[in-house]
């Protein structure tokens, strides 16, 4: 029912924003790959709330247990459980909700499809749901890097109509990334977007913006033709994330402003006798397949859409009415959605990965 994602590595998440806990069951992850609750809960400490003034004051450490597939550090090649249990849960912030529709959020979606819904932090649309992702792309990232050196980093790129210029993909380090609490690595920029967002959450308001990502040392040959394409299981991926809006690859929609001259991205052989492209407006993949260069994305956030200020709405008797919000929610996601996409284009890639070995390499 929509809760799974991937065909060889494979992940299903679980829980509620407010019930007990939240948790991702991975299945098809190779045995022998070393993993520690330690090595998962630092990804995790960059998703959690309360991490910092711009993000919601909700008090969670988000501790992660490892339940099954992990022993004396290893994987062991059956279906790994992690649980993260909820704490802080305050229930009664909802109270209003129950009958009230929050303006785009699920609310009323969920509502008409279900004829039930969780109106405690909105049950399986809250981004807590996040949570086993960022814990199964721990892990995927780690088989990435231990078999071909691979490394994802995403980064702040815009927050609403204040957007950071100065970043290469090809050079940025999670140092930098990590180096202020917005997650941008251009400083100046990231002293502007603090800023924004701090005016934005004193008017209980939100803001959305852009997450880049870039994918470095990705090997050729990841990615299907037709369906299984790797831009199209990224997008899947990326677009399956709680408020995102958009996405692109490589020149994206700037790519329909120029000729097929200006656009293509011309081979050459480099010094080791590897093709090559001299620029890289395909993003890394051509033909859904990955061509070796560096894998870049972006993905676009809306602004978070329960907010404090009251809005018309309506009721589940069909009734108008108006609704200002109470809760602890963030005034704009961007900052904790870096590791989100993270994950997921960790997760697309490691999928990725194992079905190429297991098609390409079984007579090799």
């Amino acid at each position: 029912m929509g809760n799974s994602f991937g065909h060889l590595f494979r992940i299903t998440t679980y829980g509620e924003s407010h019930g007990g806990g939240v948790g991702v069951v991975i299945d098809g992850c190779p045995p022998l790959v070393e993993i520690s609750e330690a090595e998962i809960q630092a990804e995790l400490d960059r998703r959690r709330p309360g991490q910092s003034r711009i993000t919601t004051p909700r008090n969670e450490a988000d501790r992660c247990e490892i339940m099954s597939g992990v022993f004396e550090g290893k994987t062991t090649g059956t279906p790994i459980s992690i649980l993260v249990r909820n704490k802080d849960q305050r229930s009664k912030d909802y109270s209003e909700m129950k009958e009230k529709y929050r303006p785009s959020h699920a609310d009323f979606t969920y509502d008409a499809k279900y004829g039930i819904r969780n109106y405690e932090g909105g049950g399986r649309s809250s981004a807590r749901e996040t949570i086993g992702r960022v814990a199964a792309g721990a892990i995927a990232k780690k088989i990435l890097q231990q078999v071909a050196g691979v490394e994802i980093i995403g980064y702040v790129k815009r927050i609403k109509d204040c957007e950071a210029v100065d970043i290469d993909p090809n050079q940025v380090t999670l140092e930098q990334v990590e180096s202020n609490i917005v997650r941008c690595p251009d400083a100046a920029a990231a002293e502007k977007m603090i800023a924004l967002i701090d005016e934005i959450r004193k008017q209980k308001d939100s803001i959305g913006g852009v997450v880049e990502c870039v994918a470095r040392k990705v090997p050729v040959g990841l990615g299907m033709p037709v369906f299984d394409k790797l831009e199209a299981d990224l997008a899947k991926g990326a677009m399956s994330l709680p408020a995102s809006k958009g996405f692109e690859i490589g020149s994206g929609f700037a790519g329909t402003l120029l000729t097929g001259q200006e656009h293509n991205d011309e081979f050459t052989v480099d010094d080791q006798g590897q093709i090559r492209t001299k620029t890289n407006r395909s993003g890394g993949i051509q033909g859904g397949i990955s061509n070796g260069e560096n894998i870049v994305l972006r993905v676009a956030f809306k602004p978070t859409a329960t907010i404090g200020k009251e809005q018309q709405t309506a009721t589940r008797a069909g009734e108008e009415a108006t609704l200002a919000a109470k809760g602890r929610h963030d005034p704009c996601v961007l900052p904790r959605a870096v590791p989100m996409v993270e994950a997921m284009v960790a997760l697309v890639l490691c999928d990725h990965l194992l079905r190429h070995q297991g098609q390409c390499r079984t007579l090799s």
